[in-house]
């Protein structure tokens, strides 16, 4: 079965203004684009146009969430005021998270295309799926936005599984270099649904997915953070989706996999301290649709999160679409060879210290 990938032009549109206006007003900061930005999603989109991969997938057409649909998981108050400073001239939604005009139907249509790729694995029209959205959505909290995100895509789409698909297991695997908070709030007291967040130790939000966060009441144990130390590379991150992922989603057994897709892991990124290159997104993604395949028939399901180095995150998404699609493009990744060189990228010590501490967590699902 063919892969989809679900793009739209209103996703570029998503206004967050300057990177001065996320911090606070002053004249030794000089205005320059906001980091998340459109350039990294339209660079993404326009390598798969240009490597000949676009024409191998399906399209697939967003469609706005309803409120109802969205307010499954944030708060009817916060939903609204989203509405009301997106009629005018936009605003924050809460802890960076700025918008413009117009970024409310646009984050509905984020929350939306989440889901319509979603359908479209269900519905046997697609194996897997990609929806290069934005606004990202893993930050957002039921009552705020937060890091970015506005409505939180991946959290509304499990939820839409479980109410219209009748799925009675979702599990979600966060590989974005920030903590997936959002999500894990979402169904912290949920055993139907197993978050999984492999990001930096500690650095957004600070305070964050630290290892003993592990759900409560019957999502005790159903709640599994990875805090990888700064500095991780390929080894570390191949070794914890071996040794803790992969073997988390077997004794869980879901129904669909929902991966919240960052590339702000790789070594290039401005906002995180990791080594990751196209390469390791490679294997990521196949040790990813393995397990897919052994557990749900290949149900695998990515939407788009960080990633802010426009120069490097085309490659990451490449390698991703490659591999979920099962094609090859004569592209190849002109920063590979001097990042797979740089020192460290092997498994280090420390590294699998905080592995195996993680490990040992698994036998804790059922």
């Amino acid at each position: 079965m063919p892969t989809g990938f679900l793009s739209h032009e209103l996703y570029l549109w998503h206004d967050t203004g300057t990177a001065a206006s996320a911090i606070p007003a002053s004249l030794t900061v000089e205005p320059d684009q906001h980091a998340e930005s459109p350039a990294t999603k339209r660079r993404f989109r326009n390598l798969l146009e240009v490597s000949g991969l676009l024409d191998e997938l399906v399209p697939l057409k967003p469609r706005p969430a309803t409120v109802e649909e969205v307010a499954r998981f944030h708060t009817r108050d916060y939903i609204e005021r989203i509405r009301t400073l997106s009629a005018g001239r936009g605003g924050d939604g809460g802890d960076f998270a700025p918008f413009g005009t117009g970024s409310y139907e646009i984050a509905l249509l984020a929350a939306g295309g989440t889901m319509a790729a979603l359908d479209a694995i269900l519905a046997g029209r697609v194996r897997n799926a990609y929806a290069l959205v934005r606004p990202p959505g893993h930050h957002a909290e039921r009552d705020r936005g937060r890091g970015f995100c506005l409505f939180g895509n991946v959290a509304i789409a499990a939820m839409h599984a479980k109410a219209a698909h009748r799925l009675t297991r979702v599990a979600t695997v966060d590989w974005d270099v920030h903590h997936g908070n959002g999500t894990q709030q979402a169904f912290y007291d949920d055993p139907a649904v197993l978050t999984i967040s492999i990001h930096q130790d500690n650095l957004y939000p600070v305070g964050s997915g630290a290892m003993s966060d592990r759900g409560e009441g019957k999502g005790q144990g159903y709640n599994l953070n990875i805090p990888l130390p700064p500095g991780s590379g390929t080894g570390a991150y191949i070794a914890t989706f071996e040794r803790v992922v992969a073997p988390a989603l077997h004794r869980f057994k879901p129904d669909l996999i929902i991966v919240p897709s960052g590339f702000d892991g790789s070594g290039l990124d401005p906002l995180g301290r990791m080594m990751m290159t196209s390469s390791c997104y490679r294997r990521l993604t196949t040790i990813l649709m393995n397990a897919a395949d052994e557990l749900c028939q290949g149900r695998l399901l990515l939407s788009h999160e960080g990633g802010y180095s426009a120069a490097y995150v085309p490659y990451c998404g490449l390698a991703v679409m490659e591999t979920l699609s099962g094609r090859g493009t004569p592209v190849e990744d002109p920063w590979l060879p001097l990042m797979e060189a740089w020192g460290y990228q092997d498994l280090q010590p420390h590294q699998e210290t905080v592995i195996e501490r993680a490990a040992a967590l698994v036998k804790d699902i059922h």
